[in-house]
């Protein structure tokens, strides 16, 4: 088991951070602080997501700018050598040795991570046994399916025991069983096994499921970082209503009561309080002097699809088909 990494005010901190591949800019002066805990990294395909992982595992160099993860610097030899004792990575593609067996696989990349072959052995069965493959150890892997597949590259990320889990779209090619799986286990990390996850995705049910915090990059750029809960809390006094009877009799006495109506479709509507101090009872008594009924009165919440749409489009790109709600 690997030693605990350095105290860390930060899980990540880069600054004016940039690389470029020939004359594509895939990083353009990133600056940011990860915190500690679960984060959500999303972005559309091409927002420069995977390029920035590779950054910070030492895989990459940088055009310019710096980075550090658990307080490392990839740039440096002992740096890359402490964030690989750390740092559990978890790529987007396949990296798996064909004519090798679970156990072997796992076994042998926990040896790579320093582990002696018993511990490593032992790493092997537990991260297995968790990551729910068992029953198929001892299978060779080119005949896994791709949920088992996803789930073999999460244990090899674990096997050596990091507190720090990059995961580059874990959810990627999986049927809604195989994904649900998969972020059971991401949340349980997080959540009852202490580990820091930076959880890279363009899903954003994904984050919203998973997640504490979530970045926003765009063409290599920061474009929104926030908690979770404060992107998608209570928007002011605006509510969600189904009025079952006498829906336009209610929704023509709402001017005078200072109600604002903003949608409606048949008996379902959107209103806003515009003094947020205002109690929900005055829908209540605007129902009972037309003669209607409320059904449903529900605080409204920006979703993160909402969020995510206006930060991306703030600057009027509206290229979000490669971002699944």
């Amino acid at each position: 088991m690997s030693a605990a990494p350095p105290e860390m005010q930060s899980l990540i901190e880069t600054s004016g951070l940039g690389k470029v591949f020939g004359k594509v800019q895939a990083l353009d002066d990133l600056s940011m602080s990860v915190p500690t805990g679960a984060v959500g990294l999303l972005g559309p395909n091409g927002a420069g997501k995977t390029t920035l992982l590779k950054l910070l595992l030492g895989l990459l160099i940088p055009s310019s700018g710096s980075a550090r993860i658990v307080g490392q610097n990839p740039k440096t030899r002992r740096g890359r050598l402490t964030i690989r004792e750390h740092v559990g990575y978890m790529p987007e593609g396949d990296c798996l040795l064909p004519n090798t067996t679970g156990v072997e696989l796992i076994s042998m990349l926990g040896r790579l991570t320093g582990l002696t072959a018993e511990d490593a052995m032992t790493r092997t069965h537990e991260v297995l046994d968790y990551c729910q493959l068992e029953e198929a150890r001892y299978r060779p892997v080119t005949g896994f399916s791709t949920g088992m597949k996803q789930r073999l590259k999460l244990a090899q990320a674990l096997v050596h025991d990091p507190q720090v889990l990059l995961l580059d779209e874990p959810t990627n090619g999986l049927d809604p069983k195989g994904r649900r799986q998969m972020l059971e286990l991401v949340a349980d990390l997080a959540q009852n096994h202490d580990k820091n996850v930076l959880l890279c995705t363009h899903l954003l049910p994904d984050v919203e499921r998973t997640c504490e915090h979530v970045i926003v990059l765009q063409q290599g750029k920061v474009k929104l970082a926030d908690s979770v809960a404060a992107l998608t809390k209570a928007d002011g006094a605006r509510y969600r209503l189904i009025v079952p009877r006498s829906t336009e009799a209610f929704i023509q006495a709402l001017p005078a009561a200072g109600v604002i109506l903003e949608s409606q479709q048949d008996n379902r509507c959107t209103i806003l309080l515009p003094d947020e101090s205002q109690s929900a009872d005055v829908l209540f008594r605007v129902a009972a002097q037309c003669g209607a009924s409320l059904e449903s009165v529900e605080l409204a919440k920006s979703s993160l699809e909402d969020v995510f749409l206006s930060a991306i489009q703030a600057d009027g790109d509206t290229s979000t088909e490669e971002v699944t709600p």
